[in-house]
């Protein structure tokens, strides 16, 4: 290791192979689960990411002094993987070469850390030692360890609230000036990205000059140019549509969006556009911009207010944490950004939700804190920005009601394009549901239990409107009034009671009642119930009309305040300055949102009892965990969801395309039209432009680097044995496997069955729903150890991207059939029946087939465990991909000894076996 000065503090490490102690001044010794708990009890102890030792010991109430928590305060915003691995590499250290190095290596790391908070060039110091005096008092165990490295300043620290920026209000951007894209412009720009002697790859620069097309004047309104692009891996697509993109928004001052799926394709993204575009301009402002969802950045006035005793306890040291890192962070995002996506779960507790702007409760220009928010330096940073990077649900939002000041987006690339039909399913949907409700009286009326921070709810956020207009005023007071309606604290116990208290509630009732009765799958299963909503009895029609009216009483006086909110702006007072107009704006646009909500609300429930609409499936739902109700709900949703997208965000798009390396089937191209699929998902079908297609193909060699094995021998509903084959799998591909399953129970019971065992070889293994960390860190974590191994559900089938020998083999659990429940079936009975379920199943598989070849260099195994894997599913995987079926020893030794390649079994082995269990090639 590197040279420090170890701190003389004990320490104590806790893995799957065992448990290690070292005293302060000691050598390390292996301890029992008892004696280290016991060890942990009498005195602080050095650990790495308490929460995880603690689940590793069995012991939740495992507190200590945790390096994370000191790295976090020494170094904010400053990436770390929450590893002994990661943390040595954060720091510049050797890494300890077993578990057993690890209690040593904590007490240098941590001196390493305390020194540096005495070195001149310590970046973070500005707002350290006022941090550490409110730590001090909070009584965090970190405070009197760094108390002699951190000295008072001369002068009085300015940071936080007063250090931070304010933005500056900017000129409407002027629309795009109409350009032409010369093709010899696009390829040249594409040659610049790609860098200087970088090799020309045919099927990029074709890509590239497809892209390019959707940036051409339209020629008639409402029809957009819309192109649907399939990218194989390793065309090198996100450069090859910057290069466009960037080369149209300098040309015409326009802003191009690019909406993906996933946090880390942003992430990607951000980097990649560092290459067409500097990080500031001349000016000082951004050229590109990510844009998420107001719950995703920090809200400065909710920190305040936890800051200021809203927070007591371990989350009152997380608020100061999260203090420390406001003043470091490059935009506020803190769920995806440059927060420490373990900083939340090292406190237990969802004190991270509640630093953001998750209910609508911003209260815009008349926060103290409005000229320095992260969330509207954002919204006008990408209202005068060449690229915005987004998310497909804000894009749809954006485009419906132009939010947040920016520009509506009409030039728009919907990367990783086959999650567009998900995205706008979740976006056009209406539910009416106990949380939902509750949510939208705490808008109106503010939460119910008395709290240390600022007042909540209408009449407090619009005071002195409801002063100085009569009639606004009382709008206020109806709209609460009629507000007590809706489902308050407690609804839910009610509702098991058979007392519910207001209309809402006696709706949910009902709802609930009937599910149960019709329920066919057997309330002790513990999963969500649902039923259609037809053949309603009377009852529940009774309550459907009550809660109608309620909901309209509730909406009424709201868009009567939006009228005097307008007035007001039309006509305004002598007192009435720009901060002022400002919250005005944001009032306008908060009560727009409710009211359509509740128009959709009042529009769902009208419909119930009539005559069943075609365009939608409505149904009733019971949302259950284990047992335990957590929601009821009224759910409505378009039968195709692209109709509602075709309407609001290509027909008043000029330029559109969704791009993904597996938008088309291949069995659509053996029947004759391969983008049959792509084309009904996309919402090309519903507008007059004929969409323009373009397909470029992987270079990938999958023939010579991957291979998929369809183990027979491992027996459905067997959990020993397929806990057996996950272990025997890892071990021998010596770590570097991504565990895919379809449900989250037994992904569970085989984590608890093999993590020990692989442990004790040095083959780390971690879960999601299992290991308390975030999904994202769990990726980070696999990514940087090439012997760990990662099991997950659908998160991690689509969100992987792990390129090299940190994954080296796929393990799907089994082939994931779609969910029979009342959506699935409707459309699939729209769709063509099983037709409509393998399009499905072929996605999935060819998104999980993705993860094994990153780049050129990749090559892997992808290996199903199960038998029941039907042959016409195989066109999933690439053209050239060996498929072969095998017994589960077959299977360990292709992938111990990675050999990939045409080996086709000796004739012992196919003597007897059925045509289907042959080995199958796709040329």
């Amino acid at each position: 290791m590197s040279k420090a000065n170890p701190l003389p503090l004990p320490a104590l490490h806790a893995s799957h192979s065992g448990n290690w102690l070292r005293a302060s001044n000691g050598s390390t010794e292996a301890a029992s689960k008892g004696d280290a708990i016991m060890a942990a009890a009498d005195t602080p102890v050095l650990l790495l990411n308490a929460p995880l030792v603690a689940n590793r010991l069995g012991y939740p109430d495992l507190s200590g002094l945790d390096l994370l928590e000191l790295f976090a305060f020494v170094h904010p915003a400053r990436f770390c993987v929450p590893t002994p691995r990661g943390l040595a590499s954060a720091l510049g250290l050797d890494e300890p070469a077993s578990d057993q190095d690890v209690p040593e290596f904590l007490q240098t790391a941590a001196g390493v850390l305390a020194e540096a908070c005495e070195d001149p060039e310590w970046f973070e110091r500005a707002g350290a030692w006022s941090s550490l005096q409110s730590l001090e008092r909070l009584r965090w165990p970190w405070a009197q360890v760094l108390k002699p490295h951190i000295t008072r300043p001369e002068k009085a620290e300015k940071w936080l609230f007063s250090a931070l920026p304010e933005w500056e209000e900017a000129g409407e951007r002027g629309p795009p000036r109409q350009v032409e894209l010369v093709p010899a412009d696009v390829l040249a720009k594409l040659d610049e990205l790609t860098g200087e002697g970088s090799e020309k790859r045919e099927g990029q620069r074709n890509y590239a000059g497809d892209v390019a097309k959707i940036f051409a004047p339209r020629d008639k309104r409402e029809l957009p140019h819309v192109a649907l692009a399939q990218a194989g891996t390793g065309i090198g697509k996100t450069l090859g549509y910057l290069a466009p993109s960037s080369l149209w928004a300098a040309q015409s001052g326009g802003t191009v969006w690019v909406s993906t799926f996933t946090k880390n394709l942003q992430r990607q993204l951000r980097a990649e556009s560092r290459r067409a575009w500097p990080v500031k301009r001349p000016d000082g402002t951004p050229p590109v911009v990510v844009r998420k969802g107001r719950e995703n950045y920090l809200c400065l006035l909710n920190l305040e207010d936890a800051l200021q005793g809203g927070f007591a306890g371990r989350p009152a040291i997380l608020a100061q944490l999260v203090a420390r890192w406001a003043s470091f962070t490059r935009d506020g995002d803190m769920i995806g950004g440059d927060l420490p996506g373990w900083l939340g779960t090292l406190f237990r507790k969802r004190g991270i939700a509640a630093l953001t702007d998750q209910r609508g409760e911003c209260i815009y220009a008349g926060c103290p804190h409005y000229r320095k928010c992260f969330i509207e330096r954002a919204a006008r940073d990408s209202a005068q920005a060449d690229l915005v990077i987004a998310n497909h649900a804000l894009v749809m939002v954006n485009a419906a009601r132009g939010r947040d000041h920016a520009q509506r987006p009409t030039r728009v690339i919907f990367d990783e394009g086959h999650h567009v039909f998900e995205a706008a399913d979740s976006t056009f949907a209406a539910t009416i549901s106990g949380q939902e409700a509750i949510e939208l009286r705490r808008w109106i009326l503010g939460p119910e239990r008395k709290n240390r921070g600022r007042r909540r709810g209408l009449s407090a956020r619009l005071a002195d409107i409801a002063s100085y207009d009569e009639e606004g005023g009382e709008a206020i007071d109806l709209a609460c009034e009629n507000a007590s309606a809706l489902p308050g604290e407690g609804w839910l116990q009610r509702l098991n009671e058979n007392e519910p208290s207001g209309p809402i509630e006696t709706l949910l009732s009902a709802v609930r009642t009937v599910t149960y009765a019709r329920d066919e799958t057997g309330q002790e299963a513990g999963y969500g119930i649902e039923t259609e909503a037809s053949g309603l009895p009377g009852e529940v029609i009774e309550a459907v009309n009550l809660a109608a009216d309620a909901l309209a009483s509730t909406r009424t006086p709201l868009m009567k305040l939006g009228a005097r909110l307008e007035a007001i702006m039309a006509d305004p007072p002598d007192w009435l300055d720009g901060q002022g107009r400002a919250r005005i704006e944001g009032a306008r646009f908060s009560l727009a949102w409710r009211v359509d909500l509740l128009a959709a609300w009042e529009s769902l429930l009208v419909r119930l009892g009539g005559p069943a609409d075609p365009e939608f499936v409505d149904w009733l739902a019971v949302d259950r965990s284990d047992a335990r109700e957590f929601d009821v709900a009224i759910h409505r949703r378009w039968l195709d969801p692209m109709k509602p997208f075709a309407k609001v965000v290509l027909e008043p798009a000029h330029g559109v395309m969704l791009t993904s390396a597996t938008l088309t089937d291949r069995i659509d191209s053996e029947a004759g039209d391969p983008w049959e699929s792509a084309i009904a998902r996309s919402g090309a079908a519903h507008i007059e432009s004929q969409p323009l297609l373009t397909q470029a193909s992987s270079p990938f060699d999958y023939a010579t680097r991957a291979e998929v094995l369809i183990v027979t021998d491992v027996k459905k509903g067997d959990l020993p044995g397929l806990a057996g084959a996950y272990a025997r799998l890892i071990e021998a591909s010596e770590g570097g496997v991504l565990g895919l399953f379809t449900a989250i129970r037994r992904m569970r019971a085989v984590h608890g069955r093999i993590a020990d065992r692989l442990a004790r070889e040095g083959l780390p293994i971690y879960a999601q729903h299992v290991d308390p960390i975030d999904t994202g860190t769990l990726v980070d974590i696999f990514r940087d150890d090439p012997k760990a191994s990662l099991l997950g559900t659908d998160a991690l089938r689509d969100g992987v991207d792990v390129p090299g020998r940190s994954l080296r083999c796929v393990v799907l659990e089994a082939v994931p059939w779609p969910r029979p429940d009342i959506l699935h079936k409707a459309r699939r009975a729209a769709g063509g029946g099983s037709k409509h379920d393998d399009r499905i199943i072929r996605a999935k598989l060819a998104q999980a087939f993705g993860r094994l070849i990153r780049n050129k260099d990749d090559a892997g195994h992808f290996v199903v465990l199960s038998s029941a894997f039907p042959s016409r599913l195989l066109s999933a995987f690439p053209e050239g991909t060996m498929v072969r079926r095998v017994t589960l020893d077959e299977a360990l030794e292709r992938v111990k000894s990675g050999f990939i390649g045409e080996d086709p079994p000796k004739a012992d082995q196919t003597a007897g076996m059925l045509d289907d269990q042959l080995p199958d090639t796709f040329a």
